[in-house]
């Protein structure tokens, strides 16, 4: 149901951090949000985002550049735009995060 579908997205993307939302059937989603402290200021693969949150960072957009793929050596700067994944829940609750 396509009205559903679009019901849920905007109730996510009417959050503060949340700019974009995407929930797939098997409790999976993608999520566009503003860097949250826990990712940022370390290389990826040192701030545990995913073993600790769940959640893995698949790109990182730094202003005025292009979304580029992110590595465990990525360093995520506050104010980065980040595209994380994960099981849905635990990816609306990392967004959450400050």
């Amino acid at each position: 149901m396509p009205e559903h579908e679009m019901a849920k997205r905007i109730a996510h993307l009417a959050t503060d951090r949340m700019l974009d939302f995407i929930d797939f059937d098997d409790d999976y989603a993608l999520v566009k949000t503003v860097a949250p402290k826990a990712a940022t200021d370390q290389p990826l693969g040192r701030s545990r985002v995913r073993s600790e949150y769940g959640v893995t960072i698949a790109g990182i957009k730094r202003p005025g550049e292009d979304f580029t793929y992110a590595t465990a050596d990525t360093v995520v700067e506050k104010g980065d735009t980040i595209v994380g994944t994960g099981k849905t829940g635990v990816a609306e609750d990392f967004t959450d995060r400050p």
